[in-house]
């Protein structure tokens, strides 16, 4: 539409590819539709449709065993799909990897089981992708649940921290110009049993001298 409205020349690489994913691809399939491997740019398992057309197939039994391929993988079928989830499954909880795939398979997720709540009927394996990666995202939320809490014990030992320090300064020097507001940061990393002697004994010159700001 762009294009058309300025009258700019499309070419077709400028457009989006479609990629065609399917369990698995006979080489007769493949044939038919004249795919060709590209070895020096994809890996395995990825073949090209004439250049005008735009479009690759991903024969997803035949792609290698990488991380990078494993969301495609868990796409699978049979015991390719099966070591995709045993491999998300091995992989650390909280690790970004494990997250981004979680992400890209939520939305077919969701799509399954809104067939399920359809009364569609889904192949054995649907099913057991279903429970597998429902179990595994679940987990993952329980997870991010369990650091929002601790996330939100951190933040309030330190807005607690934060009022102490801010409270001892305003009683020992009144109200705080820009250097005392300057070392409540450096004030804070220490401990409750540290600054408290600290903020009730050094006087200004000493406090600035040791946790100012270095020029």
């Amino acid at each position: 539409r762009e294009a058309k409205r300025t009258n700019a020349q499309v070419t077709v690489t400028q457009l989006p590819r479609l990629w065609i994913l399917s369990p698995t691809a006979s080489e007769e399939f493949l044939e038919s539709f004249n795919a060709q491997a590209d070895l020096v740019n994809y890996p395995r398992g990825m073949y090209f449709l004439g250049k005008s057309l735009y479009t690759a197939i991903v024969a997803i039994h035949q792609l290698p065993v990488t991380p990078e391929t494993l969301w495609l993988r868990i796409l699978g079928r049979g015991r390719v799909q099966q070591q995709a989830i045993e491999e998300l499954k091995s992989l650390p909880n909280g690790s970004q990897h494990k997250d981004n795939i979680l992400e890209l398979v939520y939305d077919m997720l969701a799509i399954l089981q809104a067939r399920i709540k359809q009364n569609q009927d889904l192949e054995k394996d649907d099913r057991e992708l279903i429970m597998q990666l429902s179990q595994i995202y679940q987990q993952r939320l329980e997870l991010a649940t369990e650091l929002g809490k601790q996330e939100g014990v951190v933040q309030g030992m330190q807005n607690e921290r934060r009022s102490m320090v801010t409270y001892l300064l305003r009683s020992r020097f009144g109200e705080l110009d820009q250097e005392l507001l300057g070392i409540i940061e450096p004030l804070m990393a220490l401990s409750p049993e540290e600054f408290t002697p600290l903020l009730l004994q050094l006087s200004r010159l000493e406090l600035l001298t040791r946790f100012g700001e270095r020029t």
